[in-house]
């Protein structure tokens, strides 16, 4: 009877232990909808490199709490519709642990939905502050807020100067978030808008808006968009003879890829960027300094090709799910919820994060560097 009851007990046990094991290796699934194709692909491309590049690192390292990472990813062709489908896809049928991802503020807001009511980690790529404001239980995102951009421009425009300022901006999700952030802000800065324009991701010429704008008054322009829009906003300002009225852009055209399309009209235009893009050049103890010297080496050795601030949002992402989930000691949701929502001190490539329950992004106004494109390349202003 003794040696039945043992024998019982110790195949319960082995049985319990088995389970155990198969689930410690059982692969970290972290899923991933990027607009890889699209009027977005200049900020998707990037950010899927650099997440295929560092699950790979993480792997070869190791994996994370004793478990290898999974990257499931899908592109939504940067149509919300397509970001929506893929997000059920992931939940449902993936069975993700988290997901990083959302290239686009619209492809981010279709998928907040499906997060919250799944209660799945997620943390967007995405630039606008309605994606964090009001605070979401599930929700956190990467880059500076559309809010910040205007900010960070509005005070330099004060610094030289300006009051009357125009405005231009595209109808995406993105550019209307922006265009919203910067009427409210505006006023703080002591700025008035003069002119206030916008024009469609797909429009291939902008040239009637700008000239309303050269007739305003205005003393700057401030464009938000992002994709190949800015870049013919940018050609056309220099085809109208603009250059006396100087250009700023937001974050969302902090890439090499602007500069190409865009041509020597570029030249002179001002926008706020994460250190990465001036990683170089910024000073040695600087606290971002290695983190974006090693991503910018690591990811220009693997692709050959120049680093944006869209993949350093990628890496941000990735490094703050994996920290999440070192930190809770498994994929439990809410274990890592909370511990994305605890992270302190985190130094990335958007500058250093400290999130709270009321904060679902974590980085100041200083986090944000004032460039201007200078021979081609972007260059700090001091």
């Amino acid at each position: 009877m003794l040696k039945r009851v043992l024998k019982q007990l110790l195949g319960v046990t082995g049985a319990v232990l088995f389970a155990v094991a198969a689930q410690a290796a059982e692969p970290i699934k972290v899923g991933a909808v990027l607009s890889v194709t699209g009027p977005g692909a200049f900020l998707g491309d990037p950010e899927i490199k650099t997440m295929q590049m560092y699950v790979e690192k993480i792997n070869a390292e190791g994996g994370v709490i004793g478990r290898k990472l999974e990257l499931i990813s899908y592109d939504d062709g940067t149509d919300a519709n397509k970001a929506n489908a893929f997000a059920k896809r992931l939940i449902e049928d993936d069975k993700v642990d988290i997901i990083v991802g959302g290239t686009t503020t619209g492809s981010t807001m279709a998928m907040v939905p499906l997060v919250e009511k799944a209660g799945i980690p997620f943390i967007s790529l995405a630039g606008a502050v309605v994606i964090i404001e009001p605070v979401k239980k599930w929700v956190f995102k990467t880059p500076h807020t559309d809010r910040m951009a205007a900010e960070k421009a509005f005070e330099d425009m004060k610094k030289r100067g300006f009051s009357k300022v125009a405005l231009l901006w595209e109808t995406s999700g993105f550019g209307q978030s922006g265009a919203k952030e910067t009427r409210a802000v505006a006023p703080k800065y002591g700025m008035t808008l003069v002119g206030d324009e916008s024009y469609g991701p797909k429009d291939t010429d902008v040239t009637p808006q700008l000239t309303k704008i050269k007739a305003s008054g205005a003393q700057a322009l401030l464009v938000f968009g992002f994709g190949q829009g800015p870049s013919i906003v940018t050609k056309n300002y220099g085809q109208l003879g603009m250059g006396s009225m100087p250009m700023y852009q937001s974050h969302g055209v902090a890439s090499q890829q602007y500069i190409d399309l865009s041509g020597k009209a570029a030249e002179g235009v001002r926008l706020p960027a994460a250190g990465l893009v001036v990683a170089e050049q910024l000073a040695a103890n600087d606290p971002q300094k290695k983190v974006v010297m090693d991503y910018s080496k690591a990811f220009k050795d693997k692709w050959k090709q120049e680093v944006s601030t869209f993949g350093g949002h990628a890496y941000d992402g990735l490094m703050l799910a994996v920290g999440a989930i070192k930190k809770a000691g498994s994929t439990d949701r809410e274990k890592v919820r909370e511990a994305i929502e605890q992270t302190k001190g985190y130094i990335g490539t958007g500058g250093m994060v400290n999130m709270s329950a009321s904060d679902h992004m974590g980085l100041g106004l200083d986090a944000f560097r004032m460039v201007e494109i200078k021979n081609g390349d972007f260059s700090l202003l001091k």
